[in-house]
């Protein structure tokens, strides 16, 4: 599925989490405030976090990277030896994931925080034939115009806020022949409200649900995504691959601008 979306009559630093034409509903289903990963004054909430998300996707019952490395792999299934570069990698799960499901893929490990990126430098990645560790910003990509097959960013976009998040789609489109963004599924409305109702009694257990809850009211939904691209070039077009269940799934890359 493809959307085109024009932007052009809204402000994206106002647009709803929901996009343009989110409903009364959708936009009270949003929060501007931050989880702890997102928090400089709470590193050791913040690490707990980043560790029981890397748990959790290296899991066999689980298996989070390896579903998101097959959604990534997919969309590069035709280049022997791909240039992959993830963005907000945290603590390489699914890099390390990438790597050993494609035996000739090359792949750049990038995070903003580096408490992350020395983490990783120091691991199993640092010393990696196929990968190489650097400290990086998704919104401003130090690369060469395509120098990557694709570059990943997943399960971060909601971190940010509409402008910065227009941002990864213009240089993620940019330093790629294609970027792939995966993130949390934003239901309907009135499914959201129930899912949110039903979650919100367990946020203060854990770290990881604290952040949850509130990753579920930033996630964007497949319009904002849309809005999002358009609004950091035309040229940008979106294509949502068919994914009933599971996360959104975005595929942007640069075509003819529109006439």
């Amino acid at each position: 599925m493809m959307v085109y979306v024009d932007s052009s009559a809204h402000s994206i630093e106002s647009m709803p989490r929901g996009g343009p034409g989110a409903s009364w509903l959708d936009r009270r289903l949003q929060t501007g405030r931050l989880e702890y990963l997102d928090r400089e004054d709470v590193d050791d909430l913040k690490q707990k976090v980043v560790r029981a998300l890397d748990r959790a996707g290296r899991r066999r019952f689980l298996g989070a990277h390896e579903k998101l490395a097959k959604i990534v792999l997919a969309e590069v299934s035709d280049v022997p030896s791909p240039k992959i570069l993830e963005l907000g990698a945290g603590l390489g799960g699914l890099s390390s994931k990438l790597l050993e499901m494609h035996p000739t893929a090359y792949v750049t490990v990038t995070d903003i925080d580096p408490t992350f990126v020395a983490a990783v430098a120091a691991g199993d990645l640092g010393s990696h034939p196929r990968a190489t560790v650097r400290e990086m910003d998704a919104t401003a990509i130090d690369a060469p115009d395509g120098h990557f097959d694709l570059a990943v960013f997943a399960m971060s976009l909601h971190h940010l806020p509409p402008a910065l998040a227009a941002r990864v789609f213009a240089e993620g489109t940019r330093a790629a022949k294609k970027l792939v963004i995966i993130d949390l599924r934003r239901p309907p409305a009135p499914i959201h409200s129930v899912v949110l109702a039903a979650t919100w009694p367990f946020t203060g257990l854990s770290p990881l649900a604290h952040d949850g809850f509130i990753s579920q009211l930033r996630a964007y939904s497949p319009s904002a995504l849309s809005a999002l691209a358009h609004f950091a070039d035309p040229a940008i077009t979106v294509e949502f691959p068919d994914q009933r269940l599971g996360p959104t799934v975005a595929v942007a890359s640069r075509g003819s601008s529109p006439a």
